[in-house]
């Protein structure tokens, strides 16, 4: 990916100054109000992303995090206290966070990987035991009953980019819908499926991831 590429390249310095005010936003979110959420990150997403991608330096990295960083800001409105600090540190600071916690995740990743090369290959893989079968076949059960109890523009959204591997941008292509509200429908589905599989959230937690 050549430097102009960089999401920081196609920043200004002026994106990294917040031109409205984002409490009321941010309260509306605290009652659960998902448009309140789409507008805020119609507003913050390249402030956000800025600040994620000077940490990340990767675009694909950057725009799952910066997804990520919305999902805490919809889980986490209700404990924000703008008498502690104004809504744009708020949201920087989980952004900084988010940030620094996937550029560990890559580096351990990409260590990993280095190590793993050096490793024989193994000439077999052990079979699955008759337990792990059945805990899979439970698994699935699961995911695809939760799947079924969200609203259809969520779980499409959601199929067609873990199912089928599409793209944001390719979803709302092929949807004919703005990116934003793609990436909105996906955000909030995969929250609802975290509440509904905690005892899978790994699940859902590595399709966001």
């Amino acid at each position: 990916m050549n430097a102009s590429d960089h999401p920081v390249s196609r920043v200004t310095g002026s994106d990294l100054t917040p031109h409205r005010e984002w409490n009321p936003l941010i309260s509306q979110i605290a009652t659960g109000d998902s448009t309140a959420l789409s507008e805020l990150h119609a507003q913050a997403e390249r402030f956000v992303t800025t600040i994620v991608a000077r940490v990340v330096r990767n675009e694909a990295e950057t725009e799952e995090v910066v997804n990520d960083v919305f999902q805490q800001v919809w889980k986490l409105a209700k404990h924000y206290d703008p008498v502690r600090c104004n809504a744009h540190s708020w949201i920087a600071m989980m952004a900084r966070s988010r940030a620094l916690d996937r550029w560990r995740t890559v580096a351990s990743r990409t260590r990993l990987v280095e190590t793993q090369e050096h490793l024989p290959e193994h000439p077999t893989a052990p079979a699955s035991s008759p337990e792990n079968l059945a805990v899979d076949r439970e698994r699935r059960r699961s995911i695809r009953s939760s799947l079924e109890q969200l609203p259809a523009e969520q779980r499409e959204a959601i199929q067609l980019t873990f199912f089928e591997g599409l793209s944001h941008a390719d979803v709302a292509e092929k949807s004919g819908l703005p990116l934003g509200t793609v990436k909105t429908r996906i955000r909030l589905g995969l929250l609802k499926l975290r509440e509904q599989l905690p005892q899978h959230g790994a699940i859902a937690e590595g399709a966001a991831n």
